[in-house]
């Protein structure tokens, strides 16, 4: 996919005469540096509209493989229950109950693996430092030299 063409305002070069005053050159200076300040807003506006309208565009096609990966997930979990009501073939029960059972059974084993996710997630969380080390330490060394400078 092709980028989009970007359009910048194109800073403006005004010819330098030689016997230019200071003042006058520091007012040149200063005008430059602001056409050159709002060349790069600019520039930053356009990166940016392009960057969100990017995302939202993969945030809008990441919802829509969510959606049809949770509909490949209930029909794989009707499935599952179907196949083990069928495992039930040779028992002695009425049609709807070993369906339930395949139901129950499926959702058993999702809690099941649903809780083991959890214990293993919850145990790495708590062994993580939610400190920012690097910050806390350069902000005690800015507390001791505001106590040396005062």
């Amino acid at each position: 996919m092709a980028a989009p063409a970007r359009s910048v305002i194109a800073p403006t070069v005004t010819p330098r005469q030689d016997n230019e005053s200071l003042p006058t050159l520091f007012s040149r200076l200063g005008d430059d540096v602001m056409q050159l300040f709002d060349t790069k807003m600019s520039l930053l506006k356009v990166e940016l509209k392009e960057e969100a309208s990017e995302y939202a565009r993969s945030g809008a096609l990441i919802a829509v493989g969510g959606i049809i990966a949770a509909i490949g997930f209930a029909l794989l979990n009707v499935a599952l229950a179907f196949g083990v009501s069928t495992l039930l073939a040779d028992a002695a029960m009425s049609q709807p109950a070993k369906y339930a059972i395949g139901f129950v059974t499926a959702g058993v084993l999702y809690l099941l693996i649903g809780t083991i996710i959890i214990s293993v997630m919850k145990g790495r969380l708590a062994k993580q430092n939610l400190i920012p080390d690097r910050t806390v330490e350069e902000l005690r060394k800015d507390k001791q030299w505001l106590k040396k400078e005062l």
